[in-house]
């Protein structure tokens, strides 16, 4: 039965690059059973070894032995590399025996085979192949990890160097493979050797991008789609592929070699090749040998393909989410933001919620998160519309209620092709009065933790979702909010669970945000947020943003009130130099003269009562101007012979922006100019910059010139 047993561990190990022998050991470390290969592996006859103490056989390492057979006789598993009595360096494992009488241990050793021996039976290569090789790479669906796998089975299996090159196109996950031949770019993606002979690395290092000179062999394998069989590369060959190559140490490489190169063919499209080198002294390749690489090639390509579909397909969500969510957040100077976004699913990451931040004219901020109902691509391409319909209406300054209820018209309309809908918080602060100004449709509250450390959901106006007909309109409601105080808003992921009901999820989000909150970082607090939630793998897409609310400073900005009388230009034009040489802007002084006293002369022109003229110095210099009348200018060229017309054009010139807005009483013309030595976009005072989570989380604000 021993016998037996011992036959079938040896039957276990089917590895053409080495060679086993199964000893049984007693309790002392004395061979009791042999196998019958003794003599290949040991130089020793079976019956010789019987009654000779292990220890006697090791060379090298012999003063292990004792704490080996220590944890073996614990029932501990032992495998140790020593140097043994006739082949040199071999790997022994020790694996205890139950219940088997005087049979204490099996002890494994095994060599490496000579080189002439390796490769000699090709049914021992073939299983080494394709028991079980193709299933453990396979399940990987990374393109470079399953070429390294890959090249670790055929290395030491089938050759002594392998190597793997693919289309470059491959690489680039959102191309296709589409037709390739010799001339194509390929990029050699894994390399092994058996050696760990550095000069293989060096001459052919993996992740190089090349094309294969003419004349080669490998050029010949890529045209004709076929393997390319070269029984031995004599040393006139190997220099006329190392002259073509311009590479002196290919010539020395590939002397004297055995070379097949496999094409990589996946559904009539070639995906690359696989190059298996034995080294001399080794059997050449024979034409069996090309029939199994083949074949095997044929099942690694359909791996490579799959792989390359996957990474593919997921390069494909994660562009489509990336474009659709804002790539960084505008704000005042004095407002400070925080996000988050987590896809509820990590094998398709996009989803339908999005969070924004947008900076508008005059010092204030759009403050909006939405959840579109569902998951995937339909619920991210459905965002994506929602999103840039509604960064289109902030930028054209609607109210947060009129922008949104715009949203349910263009979200009904969309409902009659297929079903939707959304809910969406919008809320606008203006940091030069500390005024916020919210609506809400269908959307959970948002969490106010005010400077005083007092917390509330505040009670917004009940409204539909976005799309769902019927029920309330929507209104917005306006907060006086003090400085330093945090605003947050969220989507129900963040607070909604299969294993949470909702009314303790808010609970939870309400005591992140308690008072010790004010003195606490924005990063600190985006993390608390979303911490425990990687764990449910059920979980819903989460969005989340988190403001630091605070005022402009009361030196940053100047409003004067002015009679409709075409004196109030002359006035205007003298208030405004006077506050630029305040605020050491001298130098933008003519311009912004011109551009004042254009938008007051349409004021005085066109509506009736008095007007406001205000400067705004933020990250532009802002210049306004509020009047009594609801019309909105429009820009137009005007004839030769009209007398009017050219002060818009005339605004759009020199300033960098402009634009209007409607307020509760008239409108808003405004425009603004870049200041010297500032970032005008606020690109480098936001958090939006990578690495950002590996840094600190406080950000300067921009430095204001001094008086």
């Amino acid at each position: 039965m021993r016998t037996a047993m011992a036959r079938r561990a040896t039957a276990s190990l089917p590895d053409s690059a080495s060679r086993t022998l199964v000893l049984g050991i007693d309790a002392g470390g004395v061979i009791v059973q042999s196998g019958r290969n003794a003599a290949a592996v040991l130089a020793t006859e079976p019956g010789e070894l019987l009654g000779t103490p292990l220890a006697a056989l090791i060379e090298e390492g012999a003063e292990q032995l004792e704490g080996v057979l220590r944890a073996v006789a614990e029932g501990q598993e032992r495998t140790a590399v020593w140097r043994m009595r006739g082949p040199g360096e071999a790997v022994v494992t020790l694996q205890p025996m139950v219940g088997g009488g005087d049979l204490a241990a099996l002890v494994h050793v095994r060599v490496a085979l000579p080189s002439a021996e390796r490769f000699q039976d090709p049914v021992q290569v073939r299983r080494a192949l394709f028991d079980d090789p193709l299933t453990r790479f396979g399940a990987n669906l990374d393109l470079d990890q399953c070429a390294r796998e890959l090249a670790d089975v055929v290395v030491p299996h089938y050759c002594n160097v392998a190597a793997i090159v693919v289309l470059e196109s491959l690489v680039a996950a959102d191309e296709s493979p589409g037709e390739a031949g010799g001339s194509a770019v390929l990029r050699r993606i894994a390399l092994a050797t058996d050696s760990h002979d550095l000069d293989w690395a060096s001459t052919f290092p993996t992740g190089e991008v090349l094309v294969y000179p003419p004349d080669t062999p490998y050029r010949e394998c890529l045209d004709r789609r076929e393997a390319v069989h070269l029984k031995q590369i004599t040393t006139e060959r190997a220099a006329e592929i190392a002259a073509s190559w311009r590479r002196a140490p290919v010539g020395e490489l590939l002397d004297d070699v055995s070379m097949v190169m496999l094409p990589l063919i996946a559904q009539d499209s070639l995906l690359g090749m696989m190059i298996c080198t034995r080294t001399a002294g080794f059997r050449r390749f024979d034409a069996y040998d090309v029939e199994i690489g083949m074949e095997f090639a044929s099942r690694a390509a359909i791996v490579i393909d799959n792989a390359r579909r996957f990474s593919r397909e997921r390069a494909t969500a994660l562009t489509l989410q990336r474009s659709l969510l804002p790539n960084r957040l505008s704000h005042p100077s004095s407002v400070e933001v925080r996000h988050r976004y987590l896809p509820g699913s990590k094998l398709v990451e996009v989803g339908g919620d999005w969070y924004e931040s947008i900076a508008l004219p005059g010092g204030r901020v759009a403050l909006i998160v939405g959840d579109v109902a569902g998951h995937g691509v339909k619920a991210a391409v459905t965002m994506g519309r929602l999103r840039t319909a509604l960064h289109t209406l902030a930028n054209l300054d609607y109210p947060p209620a009129d922008a949104l209820h715009i949203l349910h018209e263009l979200m009904t309309e969309l409902g009659e092709q297929e079903p939707h809908f959304a809910t969406c918080v919008y809320g606008v602060y203006d940091a030069t009065t500390g005024l916020l100004e919210i609506a809400s449709a269908g959307h959970l509250p948002p969490l106010l933790l005010r400077a005083d450390g007092t917390t509330e959901y505040l009670d917004l106006p009940d409204a539909p979702p976005l799309g769902v007909v019927g029920g309330n309109p929507i209104e917005s409601r306006e907060y006086a909010v003090e400085d330093g105080s945090m605003f947050v808003i969220y989507t129900d992921g963040l607070v909604e669970s299969r294993g949470r009901d909702i009314d303790d999820g808010l609970a939870r989000l309400r005591g992140i945000f308690d008072a010790s909150a004010l003195q606490r970082p924005m990063e600190d607090l985006a993390k608390a947020c979303l911490a425990g939630v990687y764990d449910d793998h059920h979980r819903d897409d989460i969005a989340l943003l988190i403001a630091r609310l605070r005022q402009l400073p009361s030196g940053t900005h100047e409003s004067w009130t002015l009679p409709n009388d075409p004196a109030a230009v002359r006035r205007a034009r003298g208030l405004v130099r006077a506050q630029l040489e305040e605020w050491g802007l001298a130098e933008l002084s003519y311009t912004a003269e011109l551009l004042a006293s254009e938008l007051v002369t349409n004021a005085v022109r066109y509506s009736p009562g008095a007007l406001e003229l205000r400067l705004l110095r933020e990250r532009t210099l802002v210049i306004e101007v509020m009047d009594r009348s609801a019309a909105l200018p429009r820009l137009r060229r005007a004839a030769d012979d009209d007398e009017g017309g050219r002060g818009l054009l005339v605004v759009s010139e020199f300033a960098r922006r402009w634009g209007t807005r409607r307020t509760a009483l008239g409108k808003v013309v405004w425009c603004d100019l870049p200041i010297p030595g500032t970032d005008p976009d606020g690109t480098a005072f936001t958090e939006e910059w990578p690495g950002q989570n590996h840094h600190t989380d406080e950000f300067p604000l921009p430095r204001l010139p001094r008086d």
